[in-house]
């Protein structure tokens, strides 16, 4: 007989134990229903139904759906709760082994209906999700985002406790939760994650997805082992339609205009979205969007500050920005769903999403190589007489598309109290650029020619300039040559997962509630990939200036000069193709040193018991994750003429490319513990604790190692870093939720989390990396160590016991502090560390908002406030890059003009609020970016069958 191990005989014996001390309850019969409002439009998901007698408690799912397995025979009350909605009871009688369907209808003191529709159906849809939520968590669902003036997925959640994003063009790109960097939050879209579409991080930019196609979002703050164990700010749940979300069809088309103030232009957007049932058992749901936006930013960007001899503070580069930007967003989602059995439920679950961004970006860059002349505390002159002037006019002309698709298919099967959830899916993201100029790029050089430069800086975030002598010259386009043209022959980021789970679970029917115990494996295997071809071209001719590709420009902030026309650039360089040639070295440089491989596969297993009562739920369990890692890239090396190589001195510039590959594994136990508790009806306190890890941003584990040497060998470098640690994390949450017997709740919330190998850019001087030698490199490094403590605050009430009218409003308010602070070394030197703000870590966020809603009238309006936070470190504190705080105020009205049509009109950014980056030098935060977008009005008309 074969011998069994140690650690299977344990499990045996362990198992055993637990069967003798479980009671032995008879299979019974089971009870189900779905929960509804009495117009039957759809299910109430999260509605709490309870067995009196028994103290069993179950929470409906998204279909309103709820089911009691194994209840004994006998007469039992079932008891329905649901916010803003009257507790229920009903009657039911179960006979052995008998199925009984209790279908329940829930209404309001008055008699009315719960509407599903509207700021307060929304806002009791949230809280009852809130409150019957496993863990820490937030919901929105999909007529609350409709409710806000937001543009895509990532605005919509800006809007819930905790939760900020970080901007791209003055459109909300990433999403921050309790104020930490978007690479610690992980992203799904129907149970699958979602890989980034971009080469250089994890974290996905959620504008890329069109909100019109979202059902719900979640977001879940605490883990349960059950869940992906690689985030620290949130788990971001994404759910499309379903057909058997509701019970009666659905059909609606919705049109509108967008106008930005800045472009001018109107634009429009239009989407369409149905949920039918083809039979009892057959569902199928789906929907289309399409969006167009063309808007204008006007920008400023300033480095190398210094200061003279004198004191006089200054930057050694200014460039001034227009950019003018046509983006243009196309989503689709198709999903079937099948009721194969009584017991079995089939799904099959599609999206796509395509971003397409159309940028032109005139440029003008003043480039000064010597100290201000003269100036004072708020200005700085230069004059050519005592060092060279150069400015540069260039033109950006780049096309970019990003893509999104998701396949998973997947059911569940529930046997008495044995249930079985299995999937398998395949999502693919994907960036390209094929054929931008980015840019072509003229230049002149002045010294001693009698141009000089005065800056102005009184303005901090502005800073203005003007010549004090020879503009004339300075704007004379026909003095300026072509420097190169920067040709992206092929950017292509591919980030590909296929995955597959199975979870069972057993449930105990016990005395006074529910025992469940589950199991689960998953398995990921991913794929990132990245290639770029970059070329540079010069004239060959020698008679291509400027003059021939002027344009106009369209900047508020300043006068830019001759500018480069937006296309003029392209359509020249294709027509005159033969008059460039083709710069080799630095063309096979930038060519080598992004590319890369790297594949990472992950294997997970977990183990978790589950108890539920009316009063106590707890959920506790560990997980286990295993990662591997293979990766390859390059080590690309330019040397300059007369530098020494290998002992050798070159006579021509050369690149030296090296393929380089790393492999590497290692493992993770993820505990975790949620405990629920309702003392009293409607007061809620939770306290969670769990591990988790994030890992390294793929694009950075990879072995890039570029390296420029110059004639005097000097050597400045860009590393990746294979051997960066993943984040580690212990999180600790306790909350505090007072549910009011009108729609509101007060919520509080205290979390803590100590994280190890928090992950930084670093920049390094006179060291060495992987065996290269560098006088200066900038490389991602792990901190030794950090800690985040913050408070959330949540306020949500609708003002129905007002007199009319004032019964018509809703208030909301949110708050998060967050403190999260860390070492780093200092130079790379590891004895010498230095406390820094966690990078993207806002210390304050707050959201409000006030709403009303009477009759056919509907208005919003919301406010959203993020404060300053760390987006770069530099080599000391003085050269750290900060996002200074951002305030933007949003708003939307709609009129019903009956049961079918409703018009509507939004007001985006109403202050025009704007963004600012700094660094803290010479007493003074120091402009390093400066943009501006203007508001955006949009208005339309939403029709529903």
């Amino acid at each position: 007989m074969a011998k069994i191990s140690k650690f299977r005989r344990g499990l045996l014996i362990g198992s055993a134990g637990i069967m003798v001390t479980l009671p032995t309850v008879a299979w019974a019969g089971t009870v189900t229903g779905v929960v509804s409002d009495p117009s039957e439009t759809r299910g109430l998901q999260s509605a709490q139904v309870r067995i009196v007698e028994l103290d069993r408690v179950v929470t409906t799912e998204r279909d309103g759906s709820y089911r009691f397995p194994d209840v004994p025979a006998g007469t039992y009350t079932l008891e329905t709760r649901y916010i803003g909605a009257d507790t229920s009871q009903a009657s039911v009688t179960v006979t052995e082994t008998g199925l009984v369907v209790a279908n329940i209808t829930l209404q309001t003191g008055s008699g009315t209906e719960i509407l599903v529709i509207g700021q307060s159906a929304n806002q009791a849809s949230a809280l009852s999700r809130k409150r019957e939520g496993d863990g820490v968590s937030s919901v929105l669902t999909r007529d609350a985002i409709g409710q806000f003036p937001d543009q895509n997925v990532a605005e919509s959640l800006r809007r819930v406790p905790g939760v900020n994003i970080l901007n791209d063009q003055g459109e909300g790109r990433f999403v921050s939760v309790r104020g930490l960097d978007p690479n610690l939050n992980a992203s799904s879209l129907n149970g699958v994650r979602i890989p980034s579409p971009e080469s250089d991080v994890r974290s996905v930019a959620l504008d890329v997805i069109s909100s019109d196609l979202i059902e719900s979002i979640e977001i879940k703050k605490s883990l349960t082992p059950d869940m992906d164990g690689d985030t620290i700010g949130a788990s971001i749940e994404i759910s499309t339609v379903s057909a058997f979300d509701r019970k009666k069809d659905l059909l609606t088309g919705k049109i509108e205009g967008s106008y930005n103030e800045y472009s001018g232009d109107v634009t429009p957007k239009g989407s369409i979205d149905f949920s039918t049932r083809l039979t009892d058992d057959i569902g199928v749901a789906g929907g289309v969007s399409y969006y167009k936006r063309k808007f204008e930013t006007d920008n400023i960007e300033a480095e190398g500050w210094d200061v003279n001899d004198d004191g006089i503070a200054y930057a050694d580069e200014v460039q001034f920005r227009d950019y003018d930007v046509e983006r243009e967003r196309i989503s689709a989602s198709l999903s079937f769903d099948f009721r194969a059995s009584d017991s079995t439920e089939l799904y099959v679950r599609g999206i796509y999403s395509q971003f397409d961004d159309q940028e032109y970006r005139a440029r003008t860059t003043f480039k000064l190589d010597e100290a201000a002349s003269s100036g004072d505390a708020n200005s700085a002159l230069f004059d050519d007489a005592d060092g060279e002037i150069e400015i540069e006019r260039d033109m950006k002309d780049r096309f970019e598309s990003q893509k999104i698709r998701s396949i998973v298919v997947g059911g569940k099967t529930e046997t008495g109290p044995w249930k079985a959830e299995y999937s398998g899916s395949w999502s693919k993201s994907s960036e390209s650029e094929n054929g931008s100029l980015d840019p072509t790029t003229f230049s002149n050089k002045f010294e001693g020619d009698g141009v000089s430069v005065l800056f102005d800086y009184a303005d901090d975030r502005i800073p203005a300039y003007s010549y004090a002598s020879g503009a004339a010259l300075a704007n004379d386009a026909s003095l300026y040559d072509l420097g190169d043209v920067e040709l992206t022959a092929l950017s292509a980021a591919q980030d590909e997962e296929f995955s597959a789970r199975l979870d069972v679970s057993r449930l105990f029917a016990m005395g006074s509630g529910d025992f469940t115990v589950q199991a689960g494996f998953k398995g990921r295997w991913r794929e990132k990939r990245y290639d770029n071809d970059v070329e540079f071209y010069e004239d060959s001719t020698g008679s291509y200036t400027l003059a021939n590709v002027l344009g106009e420009q369209t900047y508020r902030l300043a006068d830019l000069g001759p500018v480069v026309s937006r296309t003029g650039a392209t359509e020249y360089f294709r027509a005159n193709f033969g008059d460039f040639e083709l710069q080799d070295i630095d063309s096979q440089f930038d060519s080598a040193v992004s590319d890369y491989i790297n594949q990472e596969d992950i294997y997970a297993g977990y183990l978790l018991g589950r108890w539920d009562s009316e009063e106590v739920r707890v959920i506790g369990g560990v997980r286990f994750e295993r990662t591997e890692n293979v990766i390859s890239a390059n080590t690309v090396t330019l040397v300059e003429e007369d530098a020494v190589f290998n002992g050798v001195t070159l006579t021509d510039d050369t690149v030296f490319v090296t393929p380089n590959g790393f492999t590497r594994s290692y493992d993770d136990w993820l505990p975790s513990l949620n405990v629920r508790f309702e003392p009293q009806r409607n007061l809620v306190f939770r306290a969670a604790g769990y591990r988790s890890v994030v890992r390294p941003n793929l694009s950075d584990l990879a072995p890039r190692f570029a390296v420029e040497q110059n004639d005097d060998n000097e050597r400045e470098g860009e590393f990746g870093n294979p051997d960066l640690q993943p984040y580690e994390a212990w999180n600790f949450d306790a909350a505090a939720e007072f549910y009011f017997s009108s729609n509101g709740a007060l919520t509080a919330n205290v979390f803590y989390k100590d994280i190890k190998n928090f992950i930084v850019s670093s920049l390094e001087e006179n060291g060495t990396r992987f065996g290269i030698d560098f006088d200066e490199a900038t490389i991602p490094i792990n901190g030794s160590s950090a800690e985040v403590f913050g408070i959330e605050l949540g306020f949500a009430q609708a003002l129905n016991f007002l007199p009319d009218p004032l019964d018509g409003f809703l208030v909301n308010f949110n708050y998060t502090y967050t403190d999260a602070s860390g070492t780093v070394p200092t130079d790379g030197d590891i004895t010498n560390l230095r406390s820094i703000a966690l990078p993207s870590s806002s210390k304050h966020t707050f959201n409000a908002v006030l709403g009303y809603e009477k009759g056919p009238f509907d208005f919003r309006l919301a406010g959203t406030y993020r404060d300053h936070y760390l987006d770069e470190l530099g080599a000391e504190a003085g050269e750290d890059r900060y996002v200074d705080n951002h305030f933007q105020l949003d708003a939307s009205v709609k009129l019903k003009l009956n049961n079918n049509i409703r018009l509507f009109a939004e007001w985006i950014n109403i202050n025009n609020a704007k963004y600012s980056a700094y660094q803290n030098f010479d007493t003074r935060k120091r402009l390093l970016q400066y943009e501006e977008y203007g508001s955006t009005f949009k208005f339309g008309a939403k029709i529903t069958m």
